[in-house]
């Protein structure tokens, strides 16, 4: 994703400058080391259920003063450094954009995203 596009693209919509004024971005990329015990990771192979993604996507959107979210999930065999989730979230107020932004991301990596990792040995 081209993040300063898709949001030049969200600012061509007239309503943008009437209902935004925070847009916040999630770029999750691959890191170097596990979670569990900092092993260093070689690959990792990634799962994203789009239609799961879109239901989530949807009702992020639908709450008080969102304007818009857009969702990027990659699927398949990835390096570190590789980007993974794109997230974007424009909306009124801090008050409702933030939290909009965490319950995605969380919604998102527990219930739509799958992911295995190699490490190194």
């Amino acid at each position: 994703m081209d993040i300063s596009r898709t949001i030049a693209a969200m600012k061509q919509d007239p309503a943008f400058a009437e209902n935004v004024g925070m847009v916040l971005i999630h770029n999750g990329t691959v890191r170097g080391w596990s979670r569990d015990d900092h092993s260093p990771v070689s690959q990792i192979e990634v799962v994203a259920d789009e239609d799961k993604i879109e239901q989530i996507r949807d009702q992020i959107e639908q709450r008080e003063g969102i304007f818009k979210v857009v969702v990027e999930a990659h699927s398949g065999i990835m390096k570190p450094g590789d980007d993974l989730l794109f997230l974007i979230v424009a909306g009124d107020i801090r008050e409702n954009v933030k939290p909009a932004l965490a319950l995605l991301l969380d919604r998102i990596k527990a219930e739509a995203i799958s992911k295995n990792e190699f490490c190194e040995e």
